[in-house]
């Protein structure tokens, strides 16, 4: 597979490439556009997230967490917050993604994994959108899909390393484990599409296309699912 050399300066000449584009075609301010390339250039070393190593989670998570709390400084402002507040939040994500996350990965991923796939690389993206809160939809998705190319380059490498074109074996045994929709085993599946579909409706909310759903409306239901339960319970039960 491709070294983190290979990774990040890939991921970083896609990232320039990236925010030139949002500049010159897009006329999007230039603070946007730096940002966005930087979120491309991080991005292509995320999947190494699963590294057995634990060296390039231990340093990727760091970044990461202090990351979101920065993304999130203009949604900590419409909450109305106080700064110290905010520092508090703040810490917390910090340390829930640094550890948290991190011992979650370290439990239930292996290198290579449902965490090298293309589903993971939406849920990147999707999580960046509505992390990065801005006035302007637009700026988010631009921001969200650089974190998506990022990711994407990182997978395509490992899939073009796994190429020998000079051994007697065209097609080393990596071959088609980073550009692909599912894992061989079905827990981390289900959970990654989980995560999509649930990220992609509150995406939808929040541009509008959806409505939100009603929690209140939900308690109710599952307070009359209860109650038919437990009465239907009680004229199966055999009488004493």
């Amino acid at each position: 597979m491709a070294d983190f050399k290979t990774h990040i300066t890939t991921s970083s000449m896609l990232g320039i490439a990236y925010g030139a584009a949002g500049y010159f075609m897009y006329d999007i301010s230039l603070p946007h556009c730096i940002v966005a390339g930087t979120l491309c250039s991080v991005a292509g070393m995320l999947p190494d997230l699963d590294s057995e190593s634990g060296v390039p989670l231990r340093e990727m998570l760091s970044f990461v967490a202090v990351l979101a709390p920065m993304l999130m400084l203009r949604r900590f402002n419409n909450f109305g917050w106080t700064p110290e507040t905010m520092v508090f939040v703040a810490v917390l994500l910090y340390l829930g993604i640094r550890f948290g996350i991190g011992s979650l990965f370290r439990r239930f991923t292996r290198h290579r994994g449902m965490w090298h796939s293309i589903p993971a690389a939406l849920i990147a993206g999707m999580l960046t959108y509505l992390l990065a809160l801005s006035p302007e939809i637009e700026i988010r998705a631009f921001k969200g899909w650089a974190v998506v190319l990022g990711f994407l380059s990182h997978l395509l490498l490992d899939e073009i390393y796994s190429i020998d074109l000079y051994g007697r074996q065209l097609l080393k045994s990596s071959a088609g484990t980073a550009m692909k929709l599912y894992d061989s085993r079905m827990l981390p599946n289900i959970l990654s599409y989980v995560a999509v579909i649930g990220l992609g409706y509150l995406v939808l909310v929040d541009r509008g296309i959806v409505e939100e759903f009603p929690m209140s409306q939900l308690a109710d239901k599952l307070h009359n699912l209860t109650e038919k339960i437990e009465r239907t319970s009680e004229l199966i039960a055999p009488r004493r």
